[in-house]
């Protein structure tokens, strides 16, 4: 396999499969919205904005739902009755800022302080926080959760509680912040919700306290969800703005994992085709996009039901993921209680993997996590020592280079000896004509002769070609690297070169590399005028590619130039003595 053959299919393999993630994107299939809400378990009737879950045994009519059939489970309902008006309380740490409405004391919004929608310039010292949750309609993203019982009151996420105050901050030198949300009926049942935040963290605790002060037993079910819209598609100026959003291309929808079912996704495309229904042990539910996750966790050892649904709240699909518990039997005058977690924050590796089994697989690497993470893993110690992620990069590439010098070294080699050949290998071509098979076995015992291995030019392409894929999902999906500066023009590596200097020195490099590599004996005319143009192809194709990902390349294409034209040059003067000894 020869140098050129490598480059195109390399370039191939590269357009192919970016031009077909845009593909699907834009016009794969997209099933129609459902007419009615849906479910795994069951189809709530065309009149009912509610979802049917297997809870306690019995049979209920919870508010805003149809009265299910005698035996049935109770329905958890999924949009807000007209009721009288509620309350938002704001709840603000170092880290995080939530409003929570006591219309089922949910969380509603959360702001992550450390994250800005923009780069922190000069002009704009302060831009707005990124929204994970949120409840502006196009936008619409939610945390709710509740209890629901089969014989008797119970607060689900639209039922009013109360809060001492509409403000809570995180006081200097403290490092928990306690909020209570109570509900009361009056039957005697209170319920106490209680939002449990820590300084530097992205995790939420919850923790719901029922009092039964009523004459017979309590039997319900807690439960989680999330529930949120498909955001609407952003507005690019041109047509380059868009192709180099990497995050057209990432993955947006739910998620859950459990030791028994591993880790699934599900995209909201997907959710009508593929409702979920499963019982799980020690596992969570997720919502993820692009740098950020939000995830309900439930207690440690629990068995929880997770189900899928999509419910229509006027014209507009909401897309949800809900983890039921098991049941909790309350006796006159006594105490019950149950817990979960919710972590609404960015995709950190070391965060992730420290805040449940199997979390940290929410940092969506496909199926080239293999060479992703371990990419990942040596960029976050790099940037330890620089605190720099380009400078990281940059090191990266002296590691890899400094790990294949021998095959490189060989590669060039060959290529140099293949220079000298030339004139030779011109007659041969001139003796045989078009007799491609004579030409061809006459061509081998001429390498074979001269100890020239032709292959040698492939095993250093066929390392980075899973370099160049890992690097780019882990650029794109990998959020210490969100508005990452470099140096100079650069200021967000996860984003394309806005001046287009990196695609344009790194075609210069490709172009200098031909003029030392030897041309292709025998190659076919259409191959000899793509080679010319491969830097062209290059410097547009990696217009799109994020500039840490560009960066990559230049310094590997450098560093390799570099390397060539030494190993050229010490063959030349091996050469220039022989002929003078």
């Amino acid at each position: 396999m020869n140098q050129t053959r490598t480059f195109l299919l390399f370039a191939l393999l590269a357009v192919a499969y970016f031009l077909f993630m845009a593909w699907e994107k834009d016009y794969g299939p997209h099933p129609p919205a459902p007419a009615v809400a849906s479910s795994a378990s069951a189809a709530a009737p065309a009149s009912s904005d509610s979802v049917s879950v297997p809870t306690a045994s019995g049979s209920a009519a919870v508010p805003g739902a149809t009265s299910p059939a005698p035996g049935a489970a109770p329905a958890i309902a999924n949009a807000p009755a007209k009721v009288a008006p509620s309350q938002q309380v704001t709840i603000s740490t170092d880290v995080l800022r939530l409003t929570v409405d006591t219309r089922g004391g949910s969380i509603v919004r959360s702001e992550l302080l450390d994250y800005p929608v923009t780069p922190r310039t000069k002009k704009n010292p302060d831009p707005a926080p990124i929204r994970l949750l949120d409840e502006t309609p196009s936008h619409y993203f939610a945390a709710q959760d509740g209890l629901v019982s089969a014989d008797g009151p119970a607060p689900d996420h639209r039922a009013l509680f109360q809060a001492a105050q509409t403000s809570y901050t995180l006081a200097p030198g403290k490092d928990v912040l306690v909020v209570d949300l109570t509900w009361t009926d009056p039957s005697g049942l209170k319920v106490v919700k209680r939002y449990t935040l820590h300084r530097g963290s992205y995790v939420v605790d919850l923790d719901q306290q029922i009092d039964n002060g009523s004459a017979k037993a309590w039997n319900g079910n807690a439960y989680r969800q999330l529930q949120r819209v498909e955001p609407p598609a952003p507005h690019y100026s041109n047509f380059l703005a868009r192709i180099s959003d990497q995050s057209h291309y990432g993955f947006f929808g739910a998620a859950w994992y459990s030791p028994e079912h591993k880790f699934n996704k599900l995209a909201f495309d997907k959710f009508a085709k593929e409702p979920l229904h499963a019982s799980a042990t020690g596992g969570w539910v997720a919502m993820m996009q692009q740098y950020f996750v939000g995830a309900w966790i439930p207690k440690a050892g629990e068995t929880d039901t997770f189900s899928t649904a999509v419910v229509n709240v006027g014209n507009t699909s909401r897309y949800l993921i809900r983890s039921v518990g098991p049941q909790i039997s309350v006796a006159p005058g006594k105490q019950g209680d149950t817990s979960a977690r919710l972590y609404v924050g960015p995709k950190l590796p070391d965060v992730l993997g420290a805040t449940a089994p199997g979390f940290q697989l929410t940092i969506d690497y496909g199926m080239l996590k293999i060479f992703a993470v371990p990419l990942h893993w040596v960029l976050a110690k790099l940037d330890k020592l620089t605190g720099n992620w380009g400078v990281s990069i940059i090191l990266l590439v002296l590691l890899i280079n400094l790990a294949t010098y021998k095959l490189t070294n060989a590669q060039y080699a060959s290529a140099a000896k293949m220079r000298k050949l030339k004139p030779r290998m011109d007659a041969l071509k001139e003796r045989y004509g078009d007799d491609k098979q004579k030409m061809q076995q006459a061509t081998m015992e001429l390498y074979k002769k001269e100890k020239i291995n032709p292959v040698a030019g492939c095993l250093p392409m066929l390392i980075t070609i899973p370099i160049f894929y890992g690097l780019y999902y882990v650029l794109r999906d990998s959020v210490e690297l969100r508005q990452a500066p470099f140096f100079g023009w650069i200021h967000d590596l996860s984003a394309a070169d806005p001046y287009f200097v990196l695609p344009i020195i790194y075609a210069a490099t490709m172009l200098i590399q031909q003029l030392l590599m030897p041309a292709a004996t025998g190659m076919d005319p259409t191959q000899a005028k793509m080679m010319k143009f491969m830097p062209v192809i290059f410097a547009v194709i990696f217009l799109f590619f994020p500039a840490g990902l560009c960066l990559y390349y230049v310094v590997n294409g450098l560093c390799r130039l570099g390397q060539q034209w030494w190993v050229t040059k010490r063959y030349d003067a091996m050469d220039t003595k022989a002929k003078t000894a």
